[in-house]
């Protein structure tokens, strides 16, 4: 299940809440009962993608090894 991140416009509290794709939009009582009203954010997903020669002219974000850390990170041997 997805989990997405609402604002509260009045005061920029966020809440992550754990939802169906099909309740994404759906509206999100205030948890501290407040009457504030939240509104889901557009997050940025945490994607990698590299400039190989597939086509797109793809970005890299710095990071080459599926482990996350820059210029190869892991090595394969074992070190994490």
């Amino acid at each position: 299940m997805p989990i997405y991140e609402y604002i509260c416009e009045q005061d920029g509290t966020t809440l992550e809440l754990m939802r169906p794709m099909a309740e994404a939009d759906a509206p999100v009582p205030d948890p501290d009962g407040k009457g504030r009203v939240f509104k889901r954010a557009i997050s940025a997903p945490n994607a990698k993608t590299s400039s190989g020669s597939g086509g797109g002219g793809g970005v890299s974000l710095g990071a080459c090894c599926p482990c996350g850390k820059p210029g190869g990170g892991c090595g394969g041997g074992g070190r994490a």
